[in-house]
């Protein structure tokens, strides 16, 4: 075996032996530190474009001192090595090497950057592509969705294990807070409503039932609906921004370490306060919705009062109440849940928190207008 030193400083040196094309054996001695990490990686490239091996064995027994930059730059001569194929095995690693290179995430330095060019990719590249992110997507919103039911099951047979105190307090933030705006988006639908509709209606003289298609399109569809886009602007976006810094701060890690279970103590109060406080703000916004068609109805149309009220509780039943609060109650469930869930699933810094919002947004529509879509089969072919 012939053995050469290749790389010598006042740090460390690198002695290299083994055969061209064979297993090499890096005998590093001296001391790596923040001041050696270029020098080291630059003559670790240089031995493996001389002598490409099959395999590569580095040998610590004579290195006196490393610290975090050096572990970093032995953790960085792995990664290049593997990037061809080149199996390292380290040997005689003492106890305080060990230390220092459990301490970094491999995981993160071989994460693509943020800010990298995208690949130009076919039609069909993306299509795969979005077809194998949507599986993964799929599978991590199942598997959440069973940590939360079980964590679920658990409160209703131990209450006392509910955090009230944060359930009130989500009551108030997605509930309360929410009330100016939703009944003033509310009263705004119901005017345009009963204004737009009037203009057809009045041809036929058909004034009357401007009252009945308000309250029936409110109470039925608009009104739940119309409440859960704004809980999900507001309360969803708001539950995925929290829990995801918690993510980023390493919160969410320090509560599994003291044996909390990070569902249940987060997630569980969000979606309980929001399947309250849902219906409640439904119900309001139906209020809302039918005073402003009776505003067109009666300063616009010639009705009375009375008579718009009568028309309204005429074509409205107690049963498309009820129905409606069960949608809303579930939509809350699902903008609650993909809030909480696309939270969960934060690893990185500020702009992953940003996105994440934006996805739980946009995922909390999409199942809300799915769900609405079910429910008006079901309600149609069932009643």
């Amino acid at each position: 075996m012939i053995v050469q030193t290749v790389h010598q400083q006042e740090g460390f040196s690198i002695a290299v032996g083994g055969s061209e094309g064979g297993d090499i054996l890096l005998t590093v001695s001296g001391h790596i530190g923040m001041g050696d990490f270029d020098r080291f990686i630059s003559q670790v490239d240089k031995v493996i474009a001389e002598k490409n091996p099959s395999s590569l064995t580095v040998d610590l027994s004579a290195l006196r001192y490393i610290d975090s930059a050096g572990a970093l730059s032995l953790v960085q001569l792995e990664t290049r090595a593997r990037s061809q194929s080149i199996h390292v095995t380290y040997e005689n690693m003492s106890r305080e090497a060990k230390g220092m290179m459990e301490l970094i995430d491999k995981q993160a330095l071989v994460m693509p950057s943020i800010h990298s060019e995208k690949r130009t990719l076919h039609f069909f590249d993306r299509v795969g592509e979005a077809t194998v992110g949507f599986y993964h997507d799929f599978i991590a919103v199942m598997t959440f969705l069973g940590e939360l039911l079980t964590a679920m099951v658990y409160c209703v047979s131990h209450p006392r294990s509910v955090r009230w105190g944060d359930v009130l307090f989500y009551m108030r933030k997605s509930g309360s807070d929410a009330l100016p705006i939703v009944g003033l988006l509310s009263l705004l639908i119901g005017l345009i409503m009963a204004f737009m509709s009037s203009l057809q209606l009045k041809q036929f003289g058909a004034n009357l039932y401007v009252a009945a298609l308000v309250s029936v399109a409110i109470v039925k569809e608009l009104g739940p609906m119309m409440t859960a886009i704004i809980v999900a602007g507001r309360s969803g976006s708001a539950f995925a921004a929290e829990i995801g810094t918690m993510m980023v701060n390493e919160e969410v890690d320090a509560l599994a370490t003291m044996g909390f279970d990070p569902v249940r103590f987060l997630a569980v109060p969000k979606i309980i306060a929001a399947m309250i406080v849902v219906p409640l703000l439904t119900l309001y916004a139906m209020l809302f919705g039918i005073m402003g068609g009776l505003l067109v109805g009666v300063i616009g149309l010639d009705l009375t009062f009375y008579t718009y009220v009568q028309q309204t509780m005429k074509h409205i039943e107690i049963l498309d109440v009820v129905s409606s609060l069960v949608k809303s109650a579930v939509f809350a469930f699902l903008i609650a849940g993909i809030g909480c869930q696309r939270g969960f699933q934060v690893f990185g810094g500020a702009e992953a928190v940003g996105e994440s919002t934006t996805s739980a947004v946009v995922s909390a529509i999409f199942l809300i207008v799915v769900a609405d879509s079910a429910f008006a089969i079901i309600l149609h072919y069932a009643f």
